[in-house]
């Protein structure tokens, strides 16, 4: 899907219609709006808490990892500045929950990992990762400006999450309770679900906070309160991914300028692997006095290795502000994206049976 987008977009064959391009950023939103309430409507909060401190240490010590690999090894093999570091760092480490989400969602729909839940422990981080890291992104291209970033900037992470994980759950039993006493058709429901997505990523430009972090959380509450409600809509939800999942990742393929992965060069794909290497220590670290054995771990390692949507979304955005940096950050961006993404997905669906223990009982619910 992301070749297709490559050569269907303006840097290759350019037949994709210039209004969808310029509304591209809007329809990958909505398409990750789909598989977020998709994965919230199939997490089962239990199965976190019994993670504990590894769910939410995933939610960002991989990707400082992974910042502060690239803070080390970018100025010595590409020359760029410690700050300008930093930016590709923040641009690089986020995880792709538009490739991982589908994936931890089919492993928990065939029981595999469920046990010891390690897709929902994934879910759960992939989707804070991102917040993390933008938020991160944004204080050092601030600073690079000349921008004054506070600790104040850093204090708003955690209340972020925090905000929106409130909102998503407040109106996810508020949305039971509704769907408890007024009954329609699960359609119906979906409609509603999704509307309600919209206003709430709206509403996060008036008033900050993680919105796409409440769209998984409104699901996570209405399946706490309504187990087989949520079942249904999960299905219907999973209907309306198959055409979201072709327009998110064309449309991220489409982004994608083929002249600068070409211009890469060696250098920059060794420094992709070389900062993975860190992020596979911070995943390692995270999973540390775990009851996980080592294959188990290593399949954590390979989880979190796919990039795409936020590379898409924010790589760009140093080359439009104008900074000296812009050009090798989305060179290396895009260059992440190409080899990450169809690698992390191969690896997840190469290894996952064999890795894996299987909770056969999942699959006769």
């Amino acid at each position: 899907m992301i070749v297709t987008g490559i050569v269907l977009g303006p840097y290759v064959l350019d037949v994709i219609d210039a209004s969808i391009l310029n509304i591209s950023s809007d329809l990958r939103r909505i398409a990750l709006i789909i598989i977020l309430m998709r994965a919230g409507l199939s997490l089962d909060l239990n199965d976190l808490k019994k993670v504990g401190r590894p769910a939410v240490s995933m939610c960002f010590v991989p990707a400082c990892f992974e910042i502060g690999g690239m803070i080390l090894l970018a100025p010595k093999l590409l020359g760029i500045s410690i700050l300008d570091a930093a930016i590709m760092g923040t641009v690089i480490a986020a995880v792709s929950p538009a490739v991982i989400v589908p994936k931890m969602l089919k492993l928990m729909e065939e029981g595999y990992g469920v046990k010891k839940s390690i897709p929902q422990m994934i879910l759960a981080g992939a989707s804070v990762d991102d917040v993390f890291v933008i938020v991160m992104f944004t204080a050092f291209t601030g600073l690079a400006q000349g921008d004054q970033v506070s600790a104040v900037d850093f204090i708003n992470i955690p209340i972020s999450i925090a905000v929106g994980a409130l909102a998503g759950f407040l109106i996810g039993f508020l949305s039971a309770e509704y769907f408890k006493k007024i009954h329609i058709r699960d359609t119906s429901k979906v409609i509603i679900l999704v509307c309600v997505s919209f206003l709430l990523v709206t509403f996060a430009s008036v008033i900050p906070f993680a919105s796409l972090i409440a769209v998984m959380t409104m699901g996570i509450a209405l399946q706490q309160k309504r187990k087989n409600v949520a079942k249904r809509l999960s299905a219907k939800f999973n209907k309306l991914w198959v055409g979201a999942e072709v327009m998110l990742f064309v449309l991220v393929g489409a982004t994608v300028d083929i002249r600068y992965a070409v211009s890469a060069g060696v250098v920059s794909i060794v420094l992709i692997f070389a900062v993975l290497v860190f992020r596979m220590l911070g995943v390692f670290l995270c999973l540390l006095k775990t009851k996980l054995t080592m294959k188990e771990r290593m399949f954590c390692v390979i989880a979190y290795m796919p990039k795409a949507t936020v590379q898409a979304a924010i790589g760009g955005v140093p080359l439009a502000m104008g900074l000296s940096c812009g050009n090798i950050v989305l060179t290396v961006a895009v260059t992440a994206i190409l080899i990450t993404a169809p690698l992390g997905a191969f690896l997840i669906e190469a290894t996952y049976k064999k890795w894996l223990g299987r909770q056969t009982e999942i699959l006769s619910r």
